[in-house]
């Protein structure tokens, strides 16, 4: 497989696995089998490539996942700079490991809608500092799925 488009997406049945990367954690968010609801999942701190791999992969084969959606952080006018090719390499590498359909999803925002709900739910920093990774993989997950909906 490559990086797929949403349309290519559309052919696929089955449970998407979102990912939000950072730079020093991932999140993680899962669909459900019908594809209605994003549901976060946890958040890992990055190691190095390929056991962040595996634990990649093997949330994607315990969760029967048919594709993987990437947030690329574009640059707010589009553009796409040095963390987004960082994204883009990430997803290339994964690629190199297994032949799996990656969708990258614009995620400009994400974290800052993310951040700012669990403000106004008076959550703490703490709590929001361990929930607001995984919470914008679901957000971005739940993007795509609002858009195959359409």
């Amino acid at each position: 497989m490559s990086i797929i488009t949403i349309e290519n997406l559309a052919d696929t049945k089955g449970p998407l696995l979102g990912i939000d990367p950072g730079t020093k954690t991932f999140g993680l968010a899962v669909s459900d089998t019908t594809r209605l609801i994003a549901t976060p999942i946890q958040t890992i701190r990055r190691k190095k490539f390929t056991p962040d791999a595996a634990k990649i992969f093997e949330l994607y084969d315990d969760r029967k996942c048919e594709a993987i959606i990437v947030g690329n952080p574009v640059n707010m006018d589009g553009s796409e700079g040095p963390r987004s090719q960082s994204v883009k390499d990430f997803c290339h590498n994964l690629l190199q490991l297994r032949d799996i359909p990656i969708l990258l999803w614009d995620e400009r925002l994400s974290t800052a809608a993310v951040t700012r709900t669990l403000l106004e739910a008076d959550t703490s920093r703490a709590k929001r500092s361990g929930a607001v990774d995984k919470l914008a993989a679901s957000y971005i997950l739940q993007g795509v799925l609002d858009r195959l909906r359409l």
